[in-house]
């Protein structure tokens, strides 16, 4: 592990050379609400703007992916899951996409030096529930048939990576429970309307292959309750682990010498 950590720390210290930023101090949190090695987190908030731009990238693409586009120009241009619904339940379609825009819009504002714990708690919950969420059901629910492998592997892998995200986050934010309660009343509200209460032409989860039926999709399927099982889940996981990290740092700031 430390040869790990030595290789590690030199490539943060070459993309140091390039993206100098001053990092927050670490507070050294335990591995269960801080899992990423130092070096990592360093990297990763140097990569700031370039993280940034690319999770904001996904998002358009994340966008135009929902509206079932993703290489036709041709009008019209919203059809897919997005077309399909009316344009006032749009904010609760693209999970994913969503996510990636609350941890890039938190990057900059960090990078800004603008106090915005909510938006980090967006962030927090949005990465991790969705990082954690989308791989589970392409393995475990979907599967890889009707979807280049290519495709299938880049939804794994990507969404992965935004778990790893949300893991950068307590470097900077305080994790407030008033900004937790803003990310539960999002993320809570989104259990709700895409599994358990439909509103606005619901259900509003994304569209599981393995619900899919001649016809439409059939939400009344086990692949339902397995993909709704599991998003709450990592709701309660994502409320657990903010609220940890701070009590975590609040006992460090109480053991701080005056």
């Amino acid at each position: 592990m430390a040869g790990h950590d030595g290789v590690g720390r030199r490539l943060e210290r070459l993309v140091g050379r390039y993206f100098g930023v001053t990092l927050p101090d670490t507070e050294r949190l335990p591995r269960y609400v801080a899992p990423l090695p130092e070096w990592l987190e360093d990297l990763g908030l140097r990569l700031a703007w370039p993280i940034a731009l690319v999770n904001l990238v996904g998002t358009l693409f994340g966008f135009w992916y929902y509206a079932g586009r993703p290489l036709n120009l041709a009008p019209p241009l919203v059809e897919g899951q997005l077309g399909a619904a009316p344009a006032l339940a749009y904010p609760l379609i693209p999970d994913s996409p969503v996510a990636t825009m609350f941890i890039g819009l938190s990057l900059v504002a960090w990078r800004l030096d603008y106090d915005a714990d909510w938006l980090h708690m967006l962030a927090f919950f949005g990465c991790l529930k969705l990082g954690l969420w989308t791989p589970y059901v392409q393995l475990v629910i979907n599967g890889p048939a009707g979807v280049p492998l290519w495709l299938y592997w880049f939804l794994i892998l990507s969404h992965m990576a935004m778990a790893v995200e949300a893991f950068l986050i307590h470097r900077y934010a305080s994790f407030s429970v008033s900004a937790v309660a803003v990310a539960l009343g999002w993320y809570g509200f989104n259990d709700v309307v895409d599994y358990f209460v439909p509103v606005l032409g619901g259900p509003h989860h994304t569209w599981l292959r393995a619900e899919s039926v001649v016809g439409g999709f059939d939400h009344t399927l086990p692949a339902h309750n397995l993909a709704a099982g599991w998003a709450v889940v990592l709701t309660f996981v994502a409320v657990f682990l903010a609220l940890a990290t701070r009590v975590e740092k609040c006992k460090r700031r109480e053991a701080a010498p005056e």
